[in-house]
């Protein structure tokens, strides 16, 4: 735990000192937020994509800690740089997930259109990479290819390392102009497969403490049940409570839209921290909680008070994750990971590559077998996808969860793998996509269209038809999502005819409530 922490150096004297010290301390950080920006604003402007933001943010706090090391001054700036994890995850961590959560960058009929790939691949592709993961890195320490954990923290390891946040891959997807379908299912994947990885992760916690115990297996399942549900629950009720009083408080007015800004940004934060505060999962809370609002609370705002939180939460958001992507590249710096294993981070990468490939060509098939011909994902976005799989904040933050969980070094152990994978998938990965996606030939699907008449254009996937009868396996697929469908609509008239109604001001046919929930003529999948 020592080694987590940049701990503040031994006592300075008098409070003024100390002012002093916490005053270069954040003039530092300032400094390099500002290089951050300017330096990803000249990368950006130059469609420089070899470098992107967030590999800039790495390498520019990799300089400074590695200056302060070479200058024998690291005392000076752990003092100055003091990170605890308690600011990680209750500050700077909720905006990071709330904005692509809530769909304030979204552009609805793609995501919703392919709605049905994307839980797909979100949750049944995460828990098939976070078993993959966790039983390959078991049978590699088995092996003495690598460090050797329990089983259960391999799955642990597993789970938290499945966390996707392509965030450097969708701001080249933007600039090179990809199908919007592509953009949506890997933007889709990263904002729900969150959720599903860390409830697997405080699930496998969960069994690791309660080993002794002896707890079967349907307890194991009720207690992610419990997490997921309890924590989805409570984002929606805190999300519904907010449409309610947008509504009726009457605080759409100009001398109350101060009032109705601060009450629309604190309403998510309220729903992270009762949800940590019941035990429960924080980041699914305000994840659901940024989904209701967006869709309820967002249209009773007014026209105003949109465009502040929108922009307000984009803000915060790009400077959450460039801070931690400069303290994940200063932190290999300065502290004292546990390089001795370098073999655990060489395999962990090659097998997270593995599990990745498991997850997206096994749901790219399942999900072609639902999807008509015209609408198959091409196997050419199939490897987009995969090639998508960066791993970002959330990782980190589950990482510097296990030292906590994991004693005996095997904590520390994972964070630093999870730092080096983290760091090496941003440079490397990040880094290629423009020449992976010319090498794929997805570049330039609709860069000159909008994206709402590229989407009418093609009607989702546009793929050759296949000739030939259809199995009988196919066909009893086909039934099953007939049924599904039904029930999606069902869920739409619901939500058009009684839902949007009571939670906004708007009436169920209203232009905004067609754009995000898609013609069920379409199918879900």
């Amino acid at each position: 735990m020592e080694e987590l922490r940049i701990s503040p150096a031994e006592p300075r004297g008098s409070p003024g000192q100390e002012q002093q010290a916490a005053g270069v301390g954040i003039l530092l950080q300032i400094m390099m937020l500002v290089l951050s920006f300017i330096l990803g604003h000249v990368l950006r402007r130059h469609r420089f994509y070899y470098l992107p933001e967030a590999s800039a943010s790495l390498l520019i706090g990799l300089i400074v800690g590695g200056l302060a090391n070479i200058s024998k001054t690291e005392t000076s700036i752990r003092a100055w740089f003091n990170f605890h994890e308690e600011f990680f995850l209750l500050f700077l961590l909720p905006p990071i997930i709330l904005y692509p959560c809530s769909g304030f960058s979204l552009q609805p009929k793609p995501f919703f259109s392919n709605f049905g790939a994307i839980i797909t691949f979100a949750i049944l592709g995460t828990l098939i990479a976070s078993v993959v993961t966790g039983i390959l890195v078991y049978l590699g320490g088995v092996m003495f290819l690598m460090y050797k954990l329990p089983f259960v923290e391999c799955l642990m390891f597993g789970a938290l390392i499945s966390a996707t946040d392509p965030v450097t891959v969708l701001s080249i997807f933007q600039e090179l102009g990809t199908d919007v379908n592509l953009y949506a299912l890997v933007f889709g994947e990263s904002v729900l497969n969150d959720a599903m990885a860390i409830s697997l992760y405080r699930t496998m916690s969960l069994v690791r403490s309660n080993m002794s115990s002896g707890q079967n297996f349907f307890l194991i399942i009720l207690r992610f049940l419990e997490t997921f549900v309890g924590s989805m629950s409570a984002g929606v009720g805190v999300g519904f409570t907010s449409a309610l009083l947008f509504k009726y408080a009457g605080l759409d007015i100009d001398n109350l839209q101060n009032l109705e800004c601060c009450l629309f940004v604190l309403f998510p934060y309220f729903s992270y921290m009762l949800a940590e505060g019941l035990g429960l999962s924080g980041i699914v809370s305000i994840l659901f909680t940024g989904i209701v609002m967006k869709h309820y609370s967002y249209s009773n705002l007014s026209d105003n008070s949109q465009k502040f939180v929108s922009a307000f939460f984009h803000l915060i958001s790009s400077l959450a994750e460039t801070f931690v992507f400069i303290y994940m590249g200063f932190d290999i710096a300065m502290e004292q990971h546990s390089w001795s294993h370098v073999g655990f981070i060489f395999f962990s990468i090659l097998f997270i590559g593995i599990a990745r490939a498991a997850n997206v060509f096994s749901c790219g098939y399942l999900v072609n077998m639902f999807r008509p011909a015209h609408r198959q994902i091409p196997p050419k976005h199939q490897k987009a996808l995969w090639y998508s799989g960066l791993r970002g904040a959330m990782a980190f933050a589950l990482a510097l969860q296990s030292v906590h969980d994991l004693p005996e070094g095997h904590g520390q152990t994972i964070f630093t793998a999870t730092t080096a994978i983290v760091v090496l998938t941003v440079l490397l990965i990040g880094g290629s996509t423009g020449t992976m996606l010319e090498a794929l030939q997805v570049v330039g699907d609709g860069h000159d269209d909008s994206l709402s008449d590229r989407f009418e254009g093609n009607n989702g996937y546009v793929a050759p038809s296949y000739e030939g009868e259809e199995s009988s396996t196919g066909n009893r697929f086909k039934m099953k999502l007939k049924e599904f469908h039904k029930s999606t609509t069902s869920f739409t008239a619901l939500d058009r005819n009684y839902l949007t109604p009571f939670f906004t001001t708007q009436s169920g046919d209203d232009d905004e409530h067609d754009e995000l929930f898609h013609d069920p003529r379409r199918g879900n999948f």
